[in-house]
């Protein structure tokens, strides 16, 4: 079965750090693209960053530029998002997403998603 769980959000104040993982479990993710995604209340969702399979390409919104960073660990099957200077416009949840993708750069779509966790920026 395939799954993807994310972990490692929760409340932070302003300027602080926080990672997120996300777990692959019923494939192995060095074939995969993932994105992160995040959604706030009332706001659509939007793409905060990507990784490509193949040559491990990143990409981020011009939001979190400077202050996120993407990573992937094949051999612990698990990408990570590491998060400094948050803001509180940060907050939302946040969602990683896999696709069986060979392309140099990130798909536009994903095929698995997971259930998402919650970061919360706030003095």
């Amino acid at each position: 079965q395939v799954q993807l769980v994310e972990s490692g959000g929760g409340l932070v104040q302003p300027g602080g750090s926080l990672t997120l993982s996300c777990a692959a479990s019923g494939f192995t993710l060095d074939r995969y693209a993932i994105g992160w995604f995040r959604q706030a209340p009332g706001k659509e969702r939007e793409g905060v960053s990507c990784i490509s399979s193949t040559y491990g390409r990143t990409a981020y919104a011009n939001s979190v530029k400077g202050r996120f960073t993407i990573s992937r660990d094949n051999a612990k099957n698990t990408v990570f998002l590491l998060m400094n200077s948050l803001k509180p416009e940060d907050s939302a949840t946040y969602y990683c997403a896999a696709r069986d993708y060979s392309g140099p750069s990130c798909p536009a779509n994903y095929d698995y998603w997971g259930q998402g966790t919650q970061v919360t920026v706030s003095s």
